[in-house]
């Protein structure tokens, strides 16, 4: 697929990664354009994390899936959905929004580790189970390069690292990060359901 080199640019404090389900309220005027017209044209806009008036220069493009609801105002919720990873090379300030210059970057060719992939997988359903409270379903899962952004895409990172995250070109890379974090966060999380178990089994509560 022929990808544009020239975006619509949304900067907002969130970090997209492909393959990840994004609802969106669009309320601002040159936001409400934006999203005008992208609907109209069929095309993507770019998604970069915003902190204050500097953003990321790598961030992803989101596609429209559905437009959810109409205001009276103009606003509307949308559905979206992250596709491709993409490097900010020049800004434009032309329209009541931002543009810019992109370019795709490629994901380097490496034989996938199989033993990183066990212990990531093992890691991340023991979160998933005491986070969700169910396992997790590999019903939807999506091509084997993209597992570390499907995982991602669920857990309750930091912006900072699922920038790190995304600004990668290795799914090897990814999965090694994605398990190093896994390995700190799992036991956090453990403590805190024990927390809340001993909690909830303490006394009683008045009729």
């Amino acid at each position: 697929m022929q990808r544009p080199t020239r975006l619509p640019l949304f900067p907002l404090e969130v970090v997209l990664l492909p393959g990840m389900p994004l609802p969106l309220h669009i309320f601002e005027p040159r936001y409400k354009a934006m999203i005008g017209r992208c609907l109209k044209e069929k095309i993507e806009f770019g998604m970069m994390m915003a902190a204050g008036k500097s953003f990321a220069s790598v961030g992803c493009t989101a596609e429209i899936i559905q437009k959810v609801r109409d205001y009276p105002d103009g606003r509307m919720d949308i559905a979206t959905e992250g596709r491709a990873v993409f490097h900010l090379k020049e800004l434009i300030d032309e329209r009541e929004y931002y543009e810019g210059i992109v370019d795709y970057p490629v994901d380097e060719t490496l034989t996938l580790d199989p033993k990183t992939e066990e212990d990531l997988v093992t890691a991340f359903e023991a979160c998933h189970t005491l986070f969700f409270g169910r396992a997790w379903s590999t019903a939807g899962r999506n091509e084997p390069e993209n597992l570390s952004y499907e995982m991602a895409a669920l857990l309750p990172m930091e912006l900072e690292k699922r920038q790190a995250l995304l600004e990668m070109r290795s799914e090897n890379t990814r999965r090694q990060f994605l398990l190093n974090w896994l390995k700190e966060f799992l036991p956090k999380l453990a403590d805190q359901q024990r927390l809340r178990q001993r909690a909830g089994g303490n006394g009683h509560a008045y009729n």
